[in-house]
């Protein structure tokens, strides 16, 4: 064994990976939730660019969000449909009273969070992006649930910290 403290660089996309599986954990959750509601007091906080091809939000979300959006998921919405094959899902939301549909593809989602159990996730974005998992969601003010909200700012946990370090 050599002394190297440096880590080697993988010839493999271990973070893209990681990110990919990741996102399936918000699937099974939406997915979950489209079929049996949201348990207890889970709700979700999704955050997703707008700009990201494959968005289909009504033209007036886009123009007051014309770069990211937080949807929050907690006591209405409707027609929750999970697409895995074609990698996104769809929710029926009211802004302002105005019911809208919006599609988001998974790969367009910037945050995932579960205030109700500490649970969330950041996602980078990109082959060549770092993956940032976030654990310890504080549970935020109580949020109306017609309107975007910002999502709570868990503590960042760099997924390095895991990683075994070489002697």
């Amino acid at each position: 064994m050599t002394d190297d403290s440096a880590q080697a660089e993988s010839l493999l996309p271990y973070a893209q990976w990681t990110e990919e599986a990741l996102r399936v954990v918000v699937a099974d959750a939406l997915d979950y939730a489209a079929h049996h509601g949201l348990p207890g007091e889970h709700h979700f906080y999704i955050t997703f660019r707008t700009t990201f091809p494959g968005v289909a939000i009504p033209a007036h979300l886009k123009a007051r969000y014309p770069q990211e959006m937080t949807i929050v998921l907690q006591h209405r919405f409707w027609d929750l449909k999970v697409d895995r094959a074609a990698g996104y899902f769809s929710v029926g939301l009211s802004f302002g009273g105005v019911p809208s549909i919006l599609s988001v593809p998974f790969a367009a989602l910037t945050a995932f969070a579960d205030p109700q159990v500490k649970f969330g996730l950041r996602f980078q974005g990109g082959p060549d992006a770092p993956v940032v998992a976030e654990a310890a969601a504080e549970a935020p003010a109580e949020a109306p649930p017609e309107e975007a909200a910002a999502p709570a700012r868990p503590q960042v946990v760099s997924l390095d910290a895991f990683r075994r370090k070489r002697d």
